[in-house]
């Protein structure tokens, strides 16, 4: 029998990807679901690619555009995920959630009592939302499984192993900027903070790789994921980005977890669950490559928006929300040349003083509109503010 797919966020990377495998192996899937915001062309022909009855274009001037010229009659086209109890009779198998930004929350909580398994790549679902998809996977008896690498491996790493653990250490590449003197981050451009050098990612994403915002994340993620504190994790360079994940054990054990800089890997191990199929990989990892670990500790005067890992509530709370908005917004500002580089560490660290958003330190989210609304706000206040 084929494993029946739905894949939220097709277009984006990660879910190019997840087809990709799809594709070589069609016979034993069925995707009954593709989702996209606004690329609705794409979006038409994967779901004529792929036999797929049902897609969703959440962008209501795409979604008419798509209606209008869809000549295939075969295939329903919908504007929001309102109704998905009239796609699916019972629980799909597999599910991919690969939205980007806080826009993946809505339909990643919507979507998991309909599934029986939930990859979910989302990493703002995960920071601002985990309470409300844990109490969702946990309703609806969920599998959830991380596709991020380092979190995959971590997951990985712990499967099947209830060793206390001392420590688990997340690897950071170091991004453009690892050997580029301090004095020179105040000159540099946007193309020069896009040229990651291990990675193939979106624009954002490359940006905080260049700022190491992205490891306060994936701390964040961790903490909640592994339910963990935040002195049982930390990060450590790693240029080669072959290991992604260490895990310190109590026991004396150290469990390293290393695979080459392709994405198809933990997407792959997160889609089967026994046999596995040989991937022609980019890059393959060659032993010979662990030779020289080459892990360091990080410079906080050349990243310091790595220590806002010490403003961080012990709890989970609506604080999260305003960071990854803040920096959301920041990061956009930078890409279209309207703050420099350093700005985003100032003003992430400006707003996050303020005594009105210090405050939801304490408070923490019901439903998702509470963080959707908050998340508006702190980007109406640093537009309007000209923070």
């Amino acid at each position: 029998m084929k494993k029946k797919v739905v894949i939220l966020g097709s277009i984006v990377s990660i879910g190019k990807s997840l087809l990709s495998i799809i594709a070589k192996d069609k016979k034993n899937f069925q995707i009954l679901l593709l989702t996209a915001n606004k690329n609705y062309k794409l979006l038409l022909k994967q779901a004529e690619l792929y036999n797929v009855r049902n897609i969703i274009i959440n962008e209501k001037k795409y979604f008419d555009k798509a209606k209008f010229i869809n000549k295939n009659k075969r295939i329903n086209i919908l504007n929001n995920f309102n109704n998905l109890k009239k796609i699916f009779s019972k629980k799909v198998d597999y599910t991919m959630s690969s939205i980007s930004g806080l826009g993946g929350l809505e339909p990643t909580v919507r979507i998991i009592k309909y599934t029986k398994k939930i990859a979910i790549a989302n990493k703002e679902s995960i920071i601002c939302g985990w309470d409300l998809i844990k109490k969702e996977l946990n309703k609806n008896k969920t599998e959830f499984v991380p596709v991020d690498s380092e979190h995959f491996s971590i997951w990985y790493g712990l499967k099947r192993n209830n060793t206390p653990i001392d420590m688990i250490y997340l690897t950071a590449s170091g991004g453009p900027f690892l050997n580029l003197p301090i004095s020179k981050l105040k000159n540099v451009k946007v193309k020069d903070a896009l040229k990651h050098p291990n990675w193939m990612m979106g624009k954002k994403i490359t940006i905080d790789s260049a700022t190491m915002m992205n490891k306060v994340f994936e701390i964040i993620e961790a903490k909640k994921i592994f339910n963990l504190n935040y002195k049982q994790l930390s990060i450590l360079v790693h240029p080669d980005s072959y290991i992604h994940a260490i895990i310190k054990y109590k026991n004396g054990l150290i469990k390293l977890l290393a695979h080459s800089t392709d994405m198809k890997i933990p997407i792959m191990n997160t889609l089967y669950t026994k046999k596995i199929p040989l991937l022609n990989l980019k890059s393959k990892l060659e032993i010979s490559k662990l030779n020289n670990l080459m892990l360091s500790k990080i410079n906080l005067k050349k990243f310091p928006l790595v220590e806002l890992i010490n403003k961080l509530p012990k709890k989970n709370s609506l604080f999260e929300t305003i960071i990854v908005s803040a920096n959301d917004e920041f990061v956009n500002q930078f890409l279209h040349k309207k703050i420099k580089f350093l700005d985003i560490n100032y003003k992430m660290n400006k707003i996050l003083n303020m005594r009105e958003f210090s405050k939801y330190k304490n408070i923490f989210a019901k439903k998702t509109d509470d963080i959707l609304k908050l998340s508006n706000y702190v980007r109406f206040k640093i537009i309007s503010k000209s923070i």
